[in-house]
């Protein structure tokens, strides 16, 4: 379901600047380009991905960083149990990428090490803090649609199946109860 939903977001559009002007760029079915120096263009984020690691292109999208993980793992804490925040739909796989992106980062530069450690906290901090409030809402009763309205798509499918695996095993221990009577 993750690998679904990371190739659903390599293959969402996002925006690019040219870094300098380069002719059509073709691949097998489809064409990038041809891109003028300071122009915007809408690509794959696979391909802006790969422009940009040529030099060829900036991606023009806003990245996670410290800060805002911060802010994000802040307001996690200050919910209630049954409360939780609004992340963008593309939160997970942005958080991916930016903890690969900066362990790569720490191979090349050991000083990274701290703020490697410091991203890898927080996002632990973040994901249990949900985990926690998730579980609590999947072993309620059914909920209403305005639950799940804060829920990344990963969250929901893991609402899904711990509300399933948790309903299951509470109607298997009440017929064995019923049975015995």
């Amino acid at each position: 379901m993750i690998r679904n939903l990371d190739f659903n977001f390599e293959n969402s559009p996002t925006r690019i600047t040219a870094n300098r002007n380069c002719p059509e760029i073709k691949l097998a079915g489809m064409t990038l380009g041809p891109f003028e120096e300071g122009n915007e263009y809408e690509v794959y984020r696979w391909a802006a991905s790969e422009l940009e690691k040529a030099g060829i292109a900036q991606i023009r999208e806003d990245f996670l960083d410290a800060s805002k993980l911060n802010k994000i793992q802040w307001t996690e804490r200050i919910q209630t149990a049954g409360q939780i925040s609004k992340l963008p739909e593309d939160f997970y796989p942005r958080l991916r990428r930016w903890l690969v992106q900066l362990k790569e980062e720490v191979t090349k530069n050991p000083e990274k090490m701290r703020e490697y450690d410091r991203v890898k906290h927080l996002t632990h901090d973040v994901t249990n803090s949900r985990l926690r409030k998730i579980v609590a809402i999947a072993s309620a009763p059914s909920q209403t649609e305005n639950a799940f309205r804060n829920f990344t798509f990963e969250e929901r499918y893991l609402y899904e199946q711990l509300h399933k695996l948790i309903s299951e095993w509470r109607t298997q221990i009440l017929e064995c109860g019923r049975r015995s009577e």
